[in-house]
């Protein structure tokens, strides 16, 4: 027989003595003891606490002043309306205790263990799996490297061994040489899946994985103050170049995209097809329930000369709503409402029907669209992954687009739902709370199902003269060869709606003396520079939703448009930009940091109308706790 080491038997029994003892004793559960566990557990609270209504983080706030610990919510909590009495005198171990009893919150520290990270919602169905090799140790949960201080009131759940998220491998885009490399072309993406999904990571108490940051789904998950398109063409253009934030004597060129925004009476009839996942994996709230409420929010926007078709799959696939009325709304939340999770998943046959219902109601010149909500666990059935790729292409040269909605965690295919959505011309969202329905179901509403231009590609063509080195930041996914941009046959992103898209360039201005690697000369070409002002030339393709044939729009960026102190647009999008380099711990982050971040963001909020940026500031100060080494 295994001999037992004595060390677990000894935590065994140590655990197994603490579930009798009192509530004082749960945040105890330590392997080791430590001086923060101390601190926790022998802290009194000088004078009596009476919150009645006081949003969580300002009742933190105060225990920490009054216990000298730092006590921080993420976002998700951080508004929350608590009740609670306390008497003078009273240990933080226990107030701790009755906020998770009465709240159902979790507690962890950081890193350095100078901090206590509170989150909310069961511990084994939300935070565990949301994080990828949790292990246990004796009984003992262990979170991202920490231990886990107190458990939502119903104690420990078994730990869970395994987490089948999937996040494509991503590189950062590296310098170029303008001599060598004097375009960069890339598809431009609207996208904004990344960003709520790296909110969900640290709403449940954990950084992301590098790969699951994708810097242009950050930058465009936020709408900033470009104009509205004036002339002939969909959107407008704004550029903008200063000072690299992150990097001393390096510039960043901003080029700003925004989509004409359209009335609710200019948009063209709908003639949508929900396809629903109602597999087994999504019988979770915060799944097939949530999934439920986005779509009943995006119903209540539609009009009567919209349709609307529901085809669910699970083991199967089947229709539960012929083509509907928008004016027949109880109908249609009727349906939405009636759907149950159970089964596995099959989901090419339900793309298969999806298609099938949209292009039988094919509304010409209309916006036809399937929209996909799954929780990611999606599979094609007998259906292979070519044949699926080429269905998608094939219904989107029709006219058909497809969108997807991502839900839940634990198994999201994050690889898998961007790669569907990028070749049916559609967006890719990710939704973690009803607040994010609501952002993407009825805030943007027509960006989300109408496009205003297709196959949008971006190319900026640099000047030798004024630029020695330059990179992209994000858009790795969507980098496209030179030839491509002159080619009308090749896919590329497209433009919703009053949907904006934002990129940055770090460029290494042409008479510095910074040396990004080397090159021999070539044999038998000599390069020869044209004299200009221009940084660079920004060059624009894109089609009408039903043409073929592209149109140019070219506008040049002058050495003269360097700014010493830019505008608040440019500030707030580079400490998103800054934000991810930092997430991704990308080699190019030069001296970036958490405390540049929130000192750009929080000098450039600005109005703020929706709470987005204040949150963003959130989510850049948990981070910071939980990155601190």
């Amino acid at each position: 027989m295994k001999k037992i080491p004595a060390a677990l038997i000894l935590s065994f029994l140590v655990l197994t003595t603490l579930t009798t003892l009192t509530t004082l004793t749960t945040l105890t559960a330590w392997v080791t003891a430590g001086s923060l566990e101390d601190k926790i557990k022998t802290t009194e609270i000088p004078v009596e606490t009476n919150a009645e209504g006081l949003p969580l983080e300002e009742l933190l706030a105060l225990l920490s002043e009054r216990s000298g610990v730092s006590i921080v919510a993420v976002p998700e909590v951080a508004g929350l309306k608590v009740d609670l009495q306390s008497a003078t005198n009273q240990t933080l171990a226990e107030i701790l205790e009755a906020l998770s009893k009465n709240y159902q919150l979790t507690y962890t520290t950081n890193d350095k263990k100078n901090a206590i990270i509170v989150f909310k919602g069961s511990y084994s169905n939300r935070a565990r799996a949301a994080m990828p090799n949790v292990s246990s140790e004796a009984g003992m949960d262990s979170h991202m490297g920490h231990k886990v201080l107190l458990a939502p009131a119903g104690g420990y759940n078994p730990p869970i061994a395994f987490n089948t998220e999937e996040y494509k491998r991503m590189y950062d885009n590296n310098y170029q040489d303008p001599l060598s490399a004097p375009v960069s072309i890339f598809s431009i993406d609207v996208d904004t899946a990344s960003y709520s999904n790296v909110r969900r990571f640290i709403n449940n108490g954990r950084l992301p994985p590098s790969d699951a940051v994708r810097a242009e789904e950050m930058l465009n998950y936020f709408t900033y103050d470009y104009p509205q398109p004036t002339g002939d063409h969909p959107f407008s253009v704004t550029t903008e170049v200063s000072a690299c934030p992150w990097q001393p004597g390096h510039k960043l060129v901003m080029i700003g995209l925004q989509g004409k925004n359209l009335r609710a009476d200019e948009v063209p009839p709908g003639n949508l097809v929900f396809l629903i996942d109602v597999s087994g994996s999504m019988n979770q709230p915060n799944k097939l329930p949530l999934l439920q409420t986005a779509f009943k929010l995006l119903v209540k926007q539609l009009r009567a000369q919209d349709k609307v078709a529901i085809v669910v799959y699970a083991g199967r696939a089947g229709l539960v709503l012929e083509p509907t009325a928008g004016s027949e709304k109880d109908k249609i939340i009727n349906a939405v409402d009636s759907l149950q999770a159970g089964g596995s998943t099959a989901g090419g046959e339900g793309i298969q029907l999806a298609y099938k219902i949209a292009e039988e109601n094919l509304v010409k010149s209309g916006n036809n669209r399937v929209i996909l909500a799954t929780d990611g666990d999606f599979n094609v059935g007998a259906t292979s992954e070519g044949e699926l790729t080429r269905l998608i292409e094939e219904r989107r040269n029709k006219g058909i687009f497809l969108s997807v909605l991502g839900f839940g965690m634990g198994n999201i295919k994050d690889n898998k739902m961007e790669a569907l959505a990028d070749k049916g011309n559609g967006i890719y969202a990710y939704i973690d709370n009803a607040l994010e329905a609501k952002k993407v179901m009825v805030g943007q509403f027509a960006g989300t199902l109408y496009t205003i231009a297709k196959d949008v590609k971006l190319q900026a063509e640099f000047n030798p003269a004024k630029v020695k080195y330059y990179r992209l930041v994000g858009y790795e996914n969507r980098i496209l060869e030179n030839r491509d941009f002159n080619d009308d046959k090749k896919d590329a992103g497209d433009l919703g709606a009053g949907h904006s898209v934002t990129a940055f360039y770090e460029v290494i201005p042409a008479d510095s003396e910074e040396k990004i690697g080397t090159a021999d000369p070539l044999l038998y070409q000599r390069s020869e520079t044209v004299p200009s002002d221009d940084l660079l030339q920004v060059k624009i393709r894109y089609k009408k939703p039903a043409a073929d044939s592209s149109i140019l729009f070219t506008q040049g960026i002058g050495s003269q448009e360097i700014t010493g102190t830019p505008a608040a647009n440019f500030r707030f999008a580079a400490a998103v930009a800054e934000y991810a380099l930092l997430l991704r711990n990308s080699e190019f982050k030069g001296q970036a940091s958490y405390r540049q971040v929130l000192e750009l963001a929080k000098k450039a909020k600005g109005t703020d109308e929706d709470g987005y940026r204040a949150e963003f500031i959130k989510l850049v100060e948990v981070s910071q706790l939980m990155d601190e080494k």
